[in-house]
Formats: C-alpha cells, structure tokens, sequence
C-alpha cells in the first residue's frame, strides 16, 4: 500500500543505489534542504525536459543551499546513459525494488487512454532541513515546474 505523503510529514528515509556507482541516502542532506522528484522513466520527453530544466536551475538552486535528486525505477545503468546523452548534472537514484516509490506514495495505479497499470506518478517534495516535507506537488505539468519548485526552495 502507496503512502500519501504531505507537507510537514518527516520524508520517508532512503538508501538507492544511484548514477555513476555508490549510493544516495536521505541522511546525506541531513540540514541541507532536498528537491526530491520522481520521474515515470529515462529519456522519454517530459522526463528529460524536467531533467534538463533541473540541471540548467542547480547552480541557483546550489546558490539556495538546495540539493536536487531525481529518483524513478529505472536501472543504474539507464540512468548513466540518460544522464550522459543529456549531459545532465543533477544526481539521479534508482529504485528498482520499488520501496521508495511505495513509501513517498508515488507507485500507484495510473489511467491512461482506457489503459491501466501500475507506475511512477510525477510529484516533487521539497524537504527541508530537519527532514519534513516542507511542500509537495502531485500530478506535476512539466513546463515551468523547475523554476516553480526554485521559487519555493528560496523561500525554505
């Protein structure tokens, strides 16, 4: 069962194994404040328009003291390929198991042209440094969204 994560939950903790090799966890940011976005799957349109604009936005978004991870069930070495092609900068974790998924609420049961199946609904959650979900955007409109989400962390 999919959580419903909302503003002023503590962030669910996370351990993934990420882009490059090694591992990200939750902890790593502990009183820094994190963008957190889920994405459906590498190198589809939205998913790298949202990359791209995450990565143009990191040197503001580093100057705001704000870390940005990007996490979907993608395996690490698609996201290396991903993040290669589109000369990303921002790191990108994987959760293939699809626990963190789970506990952010972001694995669900999507409807698409009479079609159903189970995927990764797109949502950021801005976490600020104590750990809570400072903001949550669900059903995320790609076009804009980056700077939106910049706004929010400048104001944290």
């Amino acid at each position: 069962m999919s959580a419903k994560i909302t503003a002023g939950d503590k962030a669910p903790g996370f351990r993934l194994p990420r882009d490059g090799g090694g591992e990200v966890s939750l902890a790593e940011f502990k009183g820094r404040k994190l963008v957190l976005y889920f994405y459906p799957k590498a190198d589809t349109t939205g998913c790298t328009i949202e990359a791209k604009d995450f990565t143009r936005l990191a040197p503001a978004f580093a100057r705001a003291g704000t870390a940005i991870l990007g996490v979907s069930a993608d395996p690490v070495p698609k996201q290396d390929k991903f993040k290669k092609k589109h000369d990303l900068s921002i790191a990108l974790g994987s959760d293939e198991s699809r626990d963190m998924l789970k506990a952010y609420g972001v694995w669900a049961k999507i409807s698409l042209y009479g079609r159903s199946y189970m995927g990764i609904l797109r949502n950021t959650y801005l976490i600020g440094p104590d750990g809570k979900v400072a903001r949550v955007w669900e059903k995320v409109k790609v076009a804009g969204h980056a700077e939106e989400v910049l706004a929010a962390a400048k104001e944290l």
